[in-house]
């Protein structure tokens, strides 16, 4: 197994488009960092799917359907994936013809990532109910069925509790077959993980090397119940990089916003926060817990002295 890297691209949602006054060049350059990623050799640029900073400001924040569109275009080789739409933003049958529009336009780049959704002053501040996880996570059950129904089905069909779909027709479907791969994304071990075992072609998890691989177990185990094998999932993990001549001088580096995700301290501890060697040290503990492609959010984005150095040093 090779490990791949993947970029995490925020818009705005951990302040770093704050300094910016005008739109467009807050765009452009977004657009260009994820021009970078493409001709660095990165596999994916992955958005995440919010409205307004994690801490609500005026600071910019680009809604990231529409930006996804607009990467797609000005990409060639990399692949565009969501880390996560929220289920509960969109209508789970929009959502299928939006990502089988996104599939075309990019040319089959596009990974569709999901999950059951969790800003709860967002929702509130959008206008959306908030309701309890456990029934967000069997919304998110449902949705996954109509947006797969949609992607395989002449006129889709579904009757669920919360979602239905009565002989809706959606062409083009994409261009990827048998259909656009689904992410799911959570490492909840009793209902998150058995939705991915069910219904997705990727897995996104995230903490230190023991954590990641007793989710991947649990995931292992989930497999076998529902009579899946375990290496059709392709298996993602989340990580904060920061690159420095000295472990101590990478670890002042960390960007100010990392507390509101992680602590600091286990973000230092695990992420690749550190020298070459250190962080080559840590990709290895990746790669042996079992993931195959690790989606980095680089410490100075939009900057890339950070990305540019580290595809230098571990992108062949």
């Amino acid at each position: 197994m090779s490990l791949k890297y993947s970029v995490y691209l925020s818009t705005g949602f951990v302040g770093e488009l704050a300094s910016f006054k005008d739109p467009i060049q807050a765009y452009e350059t977004l657009t260009h960092v994820a021009q970078t990623a493409d001709e660095l050799g990165f596999e994916t640029v992955w958005l995440l799917d919010h409205f307004h900073p994690l801490i609500p400001s005026q600071a910019m924040f680009f809604e990231s359907w529409t930006t996804a569109a607009a990467f797609a275009r000005d990409t060639r080789r990399v692949r565009i994936g969501h880390l996560v739409t929220g289920n509960n933003y969109r209508n789970p049958a929009l959502q299928a013809k939006m990502a089988s529009t996104l599939d075309v336009l990019s040319h089959g780049r596009y990974t569709f990532g999901i999950g059951a959704g969790w800003h709860e002053h967002e929702y509130h501040a959008y206008g959306y109910p908030y309701l309890d996880a456990k029934t967000r996570l069997r919304q998110l059950d449902e949705a996954v069925q109509v947006i797969r129904a949609l992607w395989t089905q002449e006129e889709a069909t579904y009757a669920g509790n919360y979602y239905q779909v009565r002989g809706a027709i959606n062409q083009p479907k994409g261009v990827q077959q048998p259909h656009i791969p689904i992410m799911i994304a959570g490492s909840g071990e009793r209902v998150t993980l058995k939705l991915v075992a069910q219904y997705a072609d990727a897995c996104n998890v995230q903490g230190d090397i023991a954590t990641i691989e007793r989710k991947f177990d649990v995931l292992r185990t989930h497999c076998e119940a529902v009579g899946r094998p375990y290496e059709s999932i392709h298996r993602t993990a989340l990580t904060l990089c920061a690159l420095g001549d000295t472990d101590e001088q990478a670890r002042s580096l960390v960007p100010g916003w990392a507390p509101l995700v992680s602590p600091v301290s286990d973000i230092q501890s695990y992420g690749l926060v550190g020298t070459l060697g250190t962080i080559r040290q840590r990709l290895a503990a990746y790669e042996a817990a079992g993931v195959q492609e690790l989606v980095i959010s680089f410490s100075d984005t939009p900057q890339l002295d950070t990305m540019r150095r580290f595809a230098s040093e571990f992108i062949q």
